[in-house]
Order: C-alpha cells, then sequence, then structure tokens
C-alpha cells in the first residue's frame, strides 16, 4: 500500500480494533486489543492504564508494533513498528480519551467515555511509526 492507502486503511470506518505487540521483562510477547487513533502526525494514538501488562512493558521497552486488519475476504492489514512516547498529563489523556471514546462508540458517547478513561493511572501513548508493512487483498 502507499502512504495514502495506509492512512486510509487505518482511518476507515467502521473502526478496526488494534492488535497491540508489546515484550515481557522475561522476553515472552503479549498481545491486546485496543482503541487507536491517527494523528496528523502520522502518529498512531491509544491509552492503556500504566498498571497493565502492555502499559509496564511499553514504559519499560519504549517500543512496540500494531496491527490492524481486515479479516474479510480477500483481506488486509496494516503493521505499524516504532517508539512509543508515554503522556501521563491528564487533561491529554482525558482529551484522547473521549475523541477515542466517539470514534468507536460514537460521537455522542465521547465525554462518557472521556469521563471514565481519562483519570490518574491511564498513559496516553503515541507510537511514532519507523517502520509499516501492509498487504492489501491478499486471498486475490
Amino acid at each position: 500500500m502507499s502512504a495514502s492507502e495506509v492512512r486510509a486503511f487505518l482511518t476507515a470506518s467502521p473502526p478496526r480494533t488494534a492488535k497491540l505487540a508489546t515484550v515481557r521483562a522475561d522476553g515472552r510477547p503479549h498481545v491486546a486489543p485496543v482503541w487507536y487513533l491517527v494523528d496528523d502526525d502520522g502518529t498512531v494514538v491509544f491509552s492503556t492504564g500504566s498498571s497493565t501488562v502492555k502499559g509496564r512493558n511499553l514504559a519499560r521497552e519504549g517500543y512496540a508494533a500494531l496491527c490492524v486488519d481486515d479479516d474479510r475476504p480477500p483481506f488486509s492489514f496494516v503493521i505499524v513498528e516504532g517508539v512509543v512516547e508515554i503522556i501521563e498529563e491528564l487533561a491529554q489523556v482525558r482529551e484522547w480519551a473521549a475523541r477515542l471514546g466517539g470514534r468507536y462508540m460514537g460521537e455522542d458517547r465521547a465525554e462518557e467515555y472521556g469521563a471514565r478513561n481519562g483519570v490518574a493511572g491511564e498513559l496516553l501513548v503515541r507510537l511514532h511509526p519507523d517502520h509499516i508493512h501492509s498487504a492489501v487483498d491478499m486471498a486475490e
């Protein structure tokens, strides 16, 4: 996919969840679904709790991979790998929690999700793409 096709795939509606891959302290992989957004600067933005497995892994390793796929034939995917930036500033966490909630649950529930998920102990994570891998219509 071209860069514009990757962006279109990642921002398609209805939104797909991403699978976030991190590495545990003992080297084992950890994969978890996350809601995400693509910011204007191309970073992939999501949130997680600071005490979750993925939150601890991200803080320790500073690197992650995220996969978004269309699991309907003919099947396509985008994998984004890169360095993560972790933000704890509550106003930003709350703002992005509302934006995420609006994308996945509907704009009418955005503020509800901002209040629910924009609290102390939650992290805003920005994945800065270093490598992007993609394939479109794999079964064609």
